[in-house]
């Protein structure tokens, strides 16, 4: 058992659902926070558990360099490693050496890049990044691709198409051959492990069986309580990513052929990469038609509050960003009435809550004067404060989408929510 995929409501192309990993249940569509370095910045673990966070995304580029892969393999994995029970899905890194631009060299085999921090020279292939992906222990992971820069002509679109999908079957037959080496299986994980509320037996299930609820023992002294995967027998889930730049017709043959190869889940991949939005989401419905609907669809990098709620409705199952993050620590926050830049001096005497209609820990305590004079100091804590709220804004839109599908409703937007800054 990898992952299993299933559909509780539709409204139109959107569609409310259940994705079952082997650390828990996600809830269709879903807003994945980045977690880059084994960390979304500046939120601990038990506020990510509080905020409703079912999934995180981890960034295998950046811990192949640091800790390293086989540091965190030797924990027993990213689970183990970072305290986090749920579950975890995990990039290739093909987007970040991509992104490397000038420190890079792509063959056929796979591609020469130099670190970021140090200079130092590494080489990915589609091998060692299913390599690594398996050492990381994530429950998603994802085939190793060329992202097609922008804008590029139809004969560089149509070779980088075409090594992504000779880069999948690598990356398929590998990870075939060696997912039972993924660091969470019972081989790996020993009796020390923290066995917490609704995770497996210890012995007496058959395979694939969920487990009931226990509790919390079996740990040995000094050591970190771990989760356990939820079924015995539990495997990751390898995802195709569909390329094929701006080109409808290139789109709809990776698509079509990506299928052929077979994977639990498809995603979209090579937008966000300087194109106009319009442009993308057009990309993004004409691809989602040769995608099979049983499947999970992700759409990876996407995107503002806007847009996640606009590509759920589209029938996107799984999204994930950096701008919550990113935005928050520039002092830049989604409120149901609108983008509000709390660096504002206007703000310095705003004794209201930052959004009155957001219910997050934030906003139910601090004002705006407060969170005004933390970013103007320069303080820690505002960058806390700011991404706590921003994610539990993006979950909270997420849940009202969730509820919109089930309903039989089209979702949208808070009353007063626009797309431009607030004024």
């Amino acid at each position: 058992m990898s992952t299993f995929f299933e559909i509780d409501a539709q409204r139109g192309a959107a569609r409310a659902g259940r994705l079952l990993t082997p650390h828990g249940v996600v809830e269709t569509p879903v807003f994945m926070p980045v977690g880059t370095l084994a960390s979304v910045k500046g939120v601990s673990q038990d506020i990510l558990e509080e905020l409703g966070v079912q999934i995180l995304l981890g960034n295998t580029y950046h811990l192949y360099l640091r800790p390293g892969v086989e540091q965190v393999r030797r924990m027993g994995g990213l689970h183990r490693f970072m305290a986090w029970p749920r579950a975890i899905l995990t990039d290739s890194g093909g987007f970040q050496v991509f992104s490397l631009n000038e420190l890079r060299k792509v063959t056929e085999e796979g591609v020469t890049f130099r670190s970021h921090l140090d200079g130092s020279s590494h080489f990915f292939t589609p091998e060692s990044s299913m390599d690594a992906q398996i050492g990381l222990g994530a429950d998603i992971v994802m085939a190793f691709d060329e992202c097609t820069e922008h804008p590029a002509d139809r004969e560089r679109t149509w070779q980088s198409m075409e090594l992504t999908l000779r880069w999948a079957q690598r990356s398929k037959k590998y990870f075939e051959q060696h997912k039972r080496e993924v660091p969470w299986t019972t081989n790996h994980v020993g009796p020390d492990a923290l066995v917490r509320a609704g995770e497996r037996k210890l012995a007496g299930s058959e395979d694939g069986e969920l487990a009931q609820n226990e509790p919390a023992q079996l740990r040995s002294a000094g050591q970190v309580g771990t989760p356990a995967p939820k079924w015995f027998g539990a495997t990751q889930a390898l995802f195709g990513i569909v390329q094929g730049g701006m080109d409808h017709a290139l789109r709809r043959e990776s698509a079509e052929r990506t299928i052929e190869i077979g994977f639990p889940g498809y995603a979209i991949g090579g937008l966000s990469v300087g194109e106009p939005r319009s442009l993308t989401r057009e990309i993004v419905e004409s691809t989602l038609q040769h995608l099979p609907s049983h499947k999970p669809r992700y759409l990876m990098g996407v995107g503002t509050p806007e847009e996640i709620v606009e590509y759920a409705n589209l029938g996107i199952d799984m999204m994930d960003c950096v701008l919550p993050t990113r935005a928050a620590r520039h002092g830049l926050l989604f409120t149901s009435e609108g983008r509000i830049s709390i660096k504002q001096a206007r703000f310095a005497s705003d004794p209201a809550p930052l959004d009155a209609n957001c219910g997050c820990r934030v906003c139910q305590r601090y004002s705006r004067a407060y969170l005004r004079h933390l970013y103007a100091c320069n303080e820690v804590l505002a960058q806390v404060l700011n991404t706590v709220h921003n994610l539990s804004f993006y979950l909270d839109t997420m849940r009202a989408v969730r509820h919109s599908i089930a309903l039989g409703n089209k979702a949208q937007f808070p009353s007063g929510e626009q797309t431009r800054a607030k004024s």
